[in-house]
């Protein structure tokens, strides 16, 4: 019984790791090619931090100038309403 409860606990573990490695944003200062794109968000799918909250996806509004998500160099600039720096 107890090697049971042993190896459903090792499995539970590794399963929450993968997920936690997953589950990381990807920043666009980890990865040189993207960019932060403010002002194109919708609401509760921005990246990361923005002026009035601390975590992603809690934007409140759509198109919020404080608020960004990141994509690829040189996207931000062709997207209505997107700016490379917030307002």
């Amino acid at each position: 019984m107890k090697k049971t409860h042993a190896t459903i606990t090792a499995i539970g573990s590794l399963l929450t790791l993968g997920a936690a490695v997953f589950a990381t944003p990807a920043f666009a200062a980890d990865k040189p090619d993207m960019e932060k794109c403010y002002g194109v968000a919708k609401a509760g799918k921005n990246d990361c931090a923005g002026a009035a909250h601390s975590c992603s996806g809690q934007a409140k509004a759509d198109a919020s100038p404080k608020d960004f998500i990141t994509v690829p160099k040189g996207t931000c600039e062709r997207l209505a309403g997107g700016s490379l720096t917030s307002k």
